[in-house]
């Protein structure tokens, strides 16, 4: 084998290896902050609605940088903006682990919430610009190590703290494992974040990508329910400990991670269309199922077919924004991942307004039905 052809292939192993781990730091900051929020609701002695009004200041944080990402990421290149982005993230768990004052409490999740923004958009445009270089799927395998980024973020942090340690001993050893991984694989992340084929034309939007934008936002609107409100539901509605509350989270992640590990070979099988209308089916009837049935057991079940469900429907609209080629990759990544993202970061307050105006039941049954327009959505784009 030619020396360049071998090193051709070193570079793009190292290349995806970087990019897996870039997407399970992502993960595994936000897994990490679930199992937290139960403590810092206590701590600073919220209701539910004061608890949303309070999780708003995350989604804030990452609107602003995310607005920005795309043409960040398309000056400087993804490898610098998935560093800043993680340092932000890290180094702010210390003062949300800890802190008793609700003015430091905002000013901790904004800054959070913007390393959320700037890393969240950033890998996905990395994911998109090294699965266009293959000949096979690889954004859901992307994604799944987000879902596993996740499930040791939530699952770990709920062994730490009903281990005995204390949320500040559980924030360093976030904080510490993040900056260890960012730094082995940084150099290994791409230098740039666009096509050279389309980099010069302007951002340009058409109904398909606004779909997309939307269906994005929906699922993640679920996924984000799970990270912030699934901890809440078992504990006041279901009847676990303060200890446990991070479980929820967990198995929903665990069936996504293994849906998405599996989502490049499905999506190879059976198509984006069916794929993407079965994860709608399966996300609708979690929680629906989540509301009827009484039991934390049935709970955590039905926390597990949300997961099987919101899996594959962000890596499949991603890739699909990334070949629409009417802008550079950067830009219609970015647009699809930023209006997606409101949906995680912005929706959970949302929910939490709702839980105060009727309760948390209603607020589940209304995910239910906005998931019905990513099934619908489905038809349109097979």
């Amino acid at each position: 084998m030619p020396t360049t052809t071998m090193q051709y292939q070193i570079n793009t192993v190292s290349r995806r290896v970087s990019t897996r781990v870039a997407f399970f730091i992502a993960g595994f900051a936000m897994g990490a902050w679930a199992p937290l929020v139960p403590y810092a609701q206590d701590r600073l002695t919220l209701d539910s609605g004061s608890l949303g009004l309070l999780l708003l200041c995350l989604g804030c944080g990452s609107l602003i940088t995310m607005l920005f990402s795309g043409k960040l990421a398309g000056r400087f290149g993804c490898r610098t903006i998935i560093v800043i982005g993680s340092l932000m993230t890290s180094l702010a768990f210390p003062v949300l682990a800890t802190t008793d004052s609700v003015p430091i409490m905002v000013l901790s999740l904004v800054v959070f919430g913007a390393g959320v923004g700037l890393t969240d958009v950033t890998v996905n445009i990395q994911g998109a610009l090294i699965e266009q270089e293959s000949t096979q799927p690889l954004m859901s395998g992307f994604h799944g190590l987000f879902s596993i980024g996740g499930i040791v973020g939530a699952a770990g942090g709920s062994l730490v703290l009903s281990s005995g340690f204390t949320p500040m001993m559980m924030s360093l050893c976030t904080l510490l494992i993040i900056i260890l991984l960012v730094t082995l694989v940084s150099k290994n992340l791409l230098p740039f974040a666009t096509d050279s084929e389309v980099k010069n034309r302007a951002f340009k939007l058409n109904p398909r990508l606004f779909l997309m934008a939307l269906m994005c936002m929906i699922c993640f609107l679920a996924e984000g329910a799970m990270l912030d409100w699934s901890g809440i539901w078992l504990t006041s509605n279901r009847g676990l400990t303060l200890q446990h509350a991070g479980w929820g989270y967990a198995v929903f992640a665990v069936a996504m991670a293994i849906m998405r590990l599996s989502g490049d070979k499905l999506v190879s099988t059976l198509g984006r269309g069916k794929i993407l209308f079965l994860s709608g089916v399966f996300a609708m009837s979690g929680y629906a199922l989540a509301v009827v049935l009484p039991s934390w057991q049935a709970s955590l079940l039905a926390f597990m077919l949300v997961g099987i469900g919101a899996a594959n429907v962000a890596p499949i609209v991603t890739t699909l924004a990334g070949l629409e080629k009417i802008m550079p990759s950067n830009m219609s990544v970015a647009f699809v991942s930023t209006v997606g993202y409101l949906g995680i970061l912005m929706g959970p307050a949302l929910i939490g307004f709702i839980a105060h105006s009727a309760n948390l039941s209603v607020a589940f049954i209304s995910i239910a039905a906005a998931l019905a327009i990513v099934v619908l959505g489905a038809l349109k784009l097979k």
